[in-house]
C-alpha cells in the first residue's frame, strides 16, 4: 500500500489496549499505534502522569486506514458500537479524564462525519451519548510496552475480562469488516 493514500483517524475509547486491539482485526486497517493526545501539560507525558488525571491527555489510538477498503465513517460506526459512550470518563473498571470516549478530528471533513455518525448513533443507546469531539492537538505514541498489547499478552487477565468481550462484540456487529475470519 501506498503510505500517501493513507487516512489517519485518532479515537479514545477507555483503554488504549481495547480500542487498539478492536482496529487491528478490522480489513483496511494499515497500523494502530497507541498513545495520548488532548491534554495540556508541558513536554512528552508518560503513562504515570497520564494515569495521575492531571496532564488532561486521553489514552488514543492513531488509526492509518486505507479509504478504499474502509471509509471514515465506518471506523466511527465500530468505534462506537465496541465501547460504552454513554459513560463520562469511564470504561468499565477504568475511571478518570485519561479514558473518556473522544473522537479528534483531522479535518473538516471528519468533523463533519463524526458530528453525522454521533447525531445518527444516538437513537442506540439508551443513555446520552457523551463523545467529546476535538480538533486533534499534539500526539504522542505510547510506551512501547503499550503498543501490541493485546496480540503479546491476550493471556493476562485484563486481556481475558475486558478486551475478549470487545472483540466478540466485534465480530458479532461487524463481520464483514474483519480483515479475517475471527468468529
Amino acid at each position: 500500500m501506498d503510505n500517501s493514500k493513507l487516512e489517519v483517524a485518532t479515537l479514545g475509547g477507555g483503554c488504549f489496549w481495547c480500542t487498539e486491539a478492536v482496529f487491528q482485526e478490522v480489513k483496511g486497517i494499515e497500523k494502530v499505534v497507541s498513545g495520548y493526545t488532548g491534554g495540556n501539560a508541558p513536554g512528552r507525558p508518560t503513562y504515570r502522569e497520564i494515569c495521575s488525571g492531571l496532564t488532561g491527555h486521553a489514552e488514543v489510538v492513531q488509526i492509518s486506514f486505507n479509504p478504499d477498503l474502509i471509509s471514515y465513517k465506518d471506523i466511527l460506526v465500530i468505534f462506537m458500537t465496541t465501547h460504552d459512550p454513554t459513560t463520562l470518563n469511564r470504561q468499565g473498571a477504568d475511571r478518570g479524564t485519561q479514558y473518556r470516549s473522544v473522537i479528534y478530528y483531522h479535518t473538516e471533513y471528519q468533523k463533519k462525519t463524526a458530528r453525522q455518525v454521533l447525531d445518527q448513533m444516538a437513537s442506540v443507546f439508551d443513555n446520552p451519548i457523551v463523545t467529546e469531539l476535538s480538533p486533534l492537538g499534539v500526539f504522542y505514541n505510547a510506551e512501547d510496552y503499550h503498543q501490541d498489547y493485546y496480540r503479546n499478552n491476550s493471556e493476562q487477565g485484563y486481556c481475558q475480562m475486558v478486551i475478549n468481550p470487545k472483540l466478540a462484540k466485534l465480530r458479532k456487529l461487524h463481520s464483514d469488516k474483519l480483515a479475517t475470519s475471527s468468529t
